[in-house]
């Protein structure tokens, strides 16, 4: 069995991975675009896709000698709902605040 994958939490827990993802989101694009938007080594920017890649957050495809890689959002659903529990909390809580604030 080999290393772990990376979890969608761990994968989006860096600012340049996040970066990577909204790029995706614009549209597809080749390691070479991607390593354009960032003052990093392309090999770094591999390293970062393979984690994104390991969370299935995104694919990448050969075409002729360039790999494209694109956005599969359907892992962040566990992010969303993970935050949906927190975001009911703070609902609740400031539903209290306005109803003891409106109350005196």
């Amino acid at each position: 069995m080999g290393a772990a994958k990376h979890d969608v939490f761990q994968a989006i827990a860096d600012p340049t991975r996040r970066e990577m993802l909204r790029l995706l989101a614009v549209k597809n694009l080749p390691i070479s675009e991607i390593t354009a938007h960032f003052p990093i080594s392309r090999t770094a920017v591999v390293k970062h896709l393979h984690i994104l890649s390991e969370a299935q957050l995104v694919q990448g495809t050969k075409v002729g000698r360039e790999k494209i890689y694109q956005l599969h959002p359907d892992p962040l659903v566990e992010v969303k709902d993970w935050l949906s529990f927190y975001e009911q909390f703070w609902s609740n809580k400031l539903a209290l605040l306005k109803y003891q604030m409106e109350k005196d």
